[in-house]
């Protein structure tokens, strides 16, 4: 999906500044399993596919020191505040990034998002962090023992929900939606900055087929299989903590690293590869000849050529789609992996076609 135009004009409300944004979005494919319709028609009949995230958690970060305490940590810049008199659009709300371990490997996959209603003068900074479910305590450990004296509140925020936002019909080219930002902070919409193919992420208290027009209950079925042939990871799964590494894992061609900010924890070999210029091994999507039941494939099971050279290894999947981390010069040819069952399955690696021209 391709962001064509984003337009916001400001207004006025109850609760503080409104934004509303204006989405085109023209994408390709179709979501096939959800269903359940809820608000009037877009104009044009465009509809939103809504998909309630709950394997997605969120932590605050809060206090005069959160910024330079995140920027010591993450492998990105941090998304900038608003503007202060709300007449013109504000930068990105979010920013994709890692948190890595002292080897230079990721330990969580974060989506960052600033909080609108602390950018008052007299407000400390706040950031929400989207994290994996699973790891959600050892992130709140990871986080507590870094912070030593920084004046730096972390807590949970279980009463929000974590929602993706894709266009019903991809293949066509959509009708202006009006979407809305609210400073108060009640709920977060914005761009998932990862890829313009990931649609929009929403973070809200209430039901998010509510404050999207045309929404729908999409099935997670849907939104999996979406991410996997974007060849998009997301959570423990697709990057074992401790064993992934940030570059293979495309985490640059996903917007989530700044080669030109601060020092972060574990920052020398992300550098160090990236100056190099050489990432032999990288996370491609793949698609196998049959579907196979959830468990069927074990994680880092061996991806062999033809011949029974290593390519690689399986990662994760669903289905028949997946992503697997693979030799860049291995993924033309025949590929092979087999199941827990010992059968042999068939898979074709892909490059996505968002991918910038050098990464292909």
């Amino acid at each position: 999906m391709a962001v064509a135009a984003l337009l916001r004009s400001a207004a006025q409300g109850r609760g503080g500044r409104v934004w509303r944004w204006r989405l085109r979005m023209a994408a390709r494919g179709r979501l096939t399993h959800g269903s359940g319709r809820h608000g009037c028609e877009p104009v044009g009949g465009t509809a939103w596919a809504c998909f309630p995230l709950g394997e997605r958690a969120l932590v605050r970060v809060r206090g005069p020191d959160s910024a330079p305490f995140l920027l010591g940590l993450l492998t990105n810049e941090l998304p900038l505040p608003g503007p202060a008199d709300g007449t013109t659009p504000p930068p990105a709300r979010s920013r994709y990034a890692h948190f890595l371990n002292v080897q230079g490997r990721t330990l969580y996959d974060v989506i960052v998002y600033r909080l609108p209603e602390q950018e008052a003068a007299d407000q400390a900074p706040a950031f929400l962090l989207e994290c994996d479910s699973k790891v959600l305590g050892a992130l709140q450990t990871h986080l507590v023992l870094y912070r030593v004296r920084r004046k730096v509140t972390v807590e949970l925020r279980p009463e929000l929900r974590v929602w993706a936002v894709l266009p019903d019909h991809p293949e066509e080219a959509c009708g202006a939606a009006p979407l809305l930002e609210r400073a108060e902070g009640a709920s977060i919409l914005t761009p998932d900055p990862r890829t313009a193919r990931m649609g929009w992420r929403l973070l809200t208290q209430d039901a998010g087929l509510v404050l999207v027009p045309g929404g729908r209950l999409g099935d997670l079925r849907d939104y999996h299989r979406h991410r996997y042939q974007q060849g998009v990871p997301e959570g423990v799964q697709d990057l074992p903590p401790g064993a992934a590494l940030p570059l293979e894992s495309n985490l640059a061609l996903m917007n989530g690293v700044s080669f030109t900010k601060g020092c972060y924890i574990g920052q020398e070999l992300t550098a160090r590869t990236h100056h190099m210029g050489v990432i032999r091994k990288r996370l491609f999507p793949v698609l196998l000849s049959r579907p196979v039941p959830e468990g069927g494939i074990t994680p880092g099971a061996p991806v062999l050529t033809e011949s029974g050279q290593a390519a690689g290894k399986y990662r994760a999947g669903q289905g028949d789609v997946g992503l697997a981390l693979l030799r860049t010069e291995k993924i033309k040819g025949p590929l092979h992996v087999r199941t827990s069952d010992s059968s042999q399955v068939s898979l074709t690696a892909s490059v996505p076609d968002w991918w910038p021209t050098a990464a292909k």
